[in-house]
């Protein structure tokens, strides 16, 4: 339904927080993660891993290129309502709409879109391509953009060039930044029934640049639009800098890394601790055209364990859970596979203000904690608790005698050389599975499947394929296996999809390990809740409390920092944003 109404009598602001107030006043020049006297002009050319067939980002069909609408690589042809201030946890600024306004209950928000605005063929961009793309990416878009733009039940316009969307209720928070992040599309380029098709017709946005040149699967090319509209909005003060990027994609990554050494692409992002302590000594970094640097993020870094699925019998119980967790011997690992360069994750939202560990909990926590407080252990509780790591011998004595105690607690005895049921006599044994296409992931399994055999407990490591390993994590159609949670510094409504009781038992939700606690469930309706940064903190905090408490994971390890290798010719920012690398920022030297 679509109606026109009078403008609101509140001021419009310059940008919109998810808590709290922006960083940035209205009159700011630039990102401080920018340089505005960054050089114009040149080229950078990026490697991927992959392929590609389609230019059509938005949609569950194809396999789209990167490069489009990118956090890392920016957005160089879609651009959205409103542009992400990355030195703040999460905060949204003007782009496409010049002003945003919500009312206390957030139950609405409201965008005038900047005048100057016009899509890269000259078209001027209007509130009916705001309202097309919302219809547009709610019917036929991607999973995440049907759901949240669904909760949008009105739309009205609102004199002179401004929207309004309207929510049921304003429960979710932080819809109204949601939608700020919501690409706009032309609506004379993709009103032709066609939008939900896969296709390598070159787009049409608002962005800085144009697709000049598509080989299917191997090469794209963009070229800066000379007339791009932004180009001196405080939000794109010293971005986008090259006259052309081009991206190319390699079948793995070891010939993505052949081809940086031998200077094809511009710089490679590594993601493998042992090619970082071995593998750089090519001419060009002993000549010093290649530089190496340790790019920190604020971020908090990824949970990366073995998940136990307590759906399963034999990890129903947490005193064998907690066992387990002891018997990995992270420190051999480190040392044998790592060069020491990893370190162990102690916090579903590891070095960051959010993390539970390093901060004792306060008066606000304990207030959320205390229907839940006496099963929470006291070094959890304090701040303390750091996973428990062997001696570097595979076979740490003292933590395997801790984890026969435990489990002995738990009806397991050692019997004959096995560990098997003090009642039914059945041995301990379970399965992980790995995916057959992550050698790391496999060695990692391996190792602990070592580190379990002192005990008697027998774990079969099963290497599976892409297609069956997905099925069967989708399903829960496994006993351990390793995952990943990713975090932002403003965790959201994602979390009901990753730890909620809600979710343990829907299938490909991000709850594989079928958590199902009253404690958790109140924490993030605590975190949803929260007006205040303080009291979010304070909520993802007892979160994460609860969930070092009901020990679903063995959690494994993360790389410190980013790790970047450029050749000179390509340079950055010294300052970084909290999200580390972005090309969007860079410029050429030569």
């Amino acid at each position: 339904m679509l109606v026109v109404v009078a403008p609101l009598r509140a001021e419009p602001k310059h940008a919109i927080a998810m808590h709290g107030a922006p960083a940035l006043a209205p009159d700011f020049t630039h990102f401080e993660y920018a340089n505005p006297d960054a050089p114009k002009g040149g080229r950078i050319t990026i490697g991927l891993e992959g392929s590609f067939d389609s230019l059509n980002p938005f949609i569950i069909t194809g396999l789209p290129a990167r490069g489009l609408r990118d956090a890392v690589f920016g957005d160089n042809v879609f651009e959205s309502l409103l542009a992400r201030g990355e030195t703040e946890p999460f905060t949204l600024y003007g782009l496409l709409a010049k002003t945003v306004e919500v009312p206390d209950d957030r139950s609405w928000v409201e965008f005038q879109l900047d005048a100057r605005a016009t899509f890269s063929d000259g078209t001027p961009l209007t509130v009916d391509d705001v309202i097309f793309s919302l219809e547009t990416l709610r019917k036929d878009g991607r999973y995440n953009h049907r759901k949240y733009y669904s909760e949008v039940v009105k739309i009205e316009k609102v004199p002179p060039r401004g929207v309004r969307m309207i929510f049921a209720n304003g429960e979710n928070r932080e819809l109204p930044l949601i939608l700020g992040l919501m690409p706009v599309l032309p609506k004379h380029r993709y009103d032709n029934g066609r939008f939900n098709k896969s296709t390598l017709e070159p787009p049409l946005g608002s962005g800085p640049y144009r697709v000049v040149s598509v080989d299917p699967g191997a090469t794209l090319v963009f070229e800066k639009n000379p007339d791009y509209w932004a180009k001196d909005l405080p939000a794109r003060r010293g971005f986008y800098n090259f006259d052309e990027i081009r991206i190319v994609y390699f079948r793995n990554r070891n010939s993505l890394f052949e081809a940086f050494k031998k200077g094809l692409i511009d710089f490679f992002l590594e993601d493998s601790p042992s090619r970082w302590a071995t593998n750089y000594d090519f001419p060009a970094i002993e000549a010093g055209d290649v530089v190496r640097e340790t790019v920190e993020t604020g971020l908090p870094k990824p949970m990366f364990a073995f998940v136990f699925n307590t759906r399963r019998p034999i990890f129903k119980d947490i005193r064998v859970r907690r066992a387990l967790i002891k018997l990995l011997d992270f420190t051999w690992i480190n040392k044998s596979f790592y060069h020491g360069l990893v370190r162990r994750t102690n916090s579903y939202f590891e070095g960051s203000e959010l993390a539970s560990t390093g901060h004792p909990a306060e008066a606000a926590e304990k207030a959320l904690l205390a229907p839940y407080v006496s099963g929470i252990p006291k070094a959890i509780l304090d701040g303390t608790w750091r996973a428990p790591d062997g001696d570097g011998s595979g076979r740490d004595r003292k933590l395997l005698r801790e984890a026969a105690k435990d489990l002995a607690a738990a009806g397991w005895r050692i019997n004959g050389g096995a560990m098997r049921h003090a009642k039914t006599g059945a041995p301990f044994a379970f399965e992980i599975m790995v995916n057959s296409k992550l050698g790391e992931q496999v060695k990692i399994a391996l190792e602990y499947q070592k580190n379990l055999r002192p005990l008697g407990i027998k774990a079969t490591v099963r290497s599976v394929d892409d297609v069956q390993y997905q099925r069967r994590i989708d399903h829960f159609d496994f006993d351990m296996v390793p995952f990943t949670w990713f975090a932002s510094l403003s965790p959201g409504n994602e979390q009901i999809h990753r730890f909620g009781s809600a979710s343990a038992d829907q299938p490909t939700s991000f709850n594989k390990a079928g958590i199902q606690n009253a404690g958790v469930d109140a924490m993030i309706a605590a975190l949803l809740a929260a007006r205040e940064r303080g009291p979010f903190v304070s909520a993802i905090r007892a979160l994460d409390r609860l969930l070092l408490t009901g020990a679903y994971a063995v959690p494994l390890y993360h790389i410190p920092a980013q790790w970047l290798a450029r050749w000179k010719r390509v340079s950055r920012p010294e300052k970084s944003s909290l999200y580390g690398v972005r090309i969007q920022t860079w410029w050429a030297t030569q």
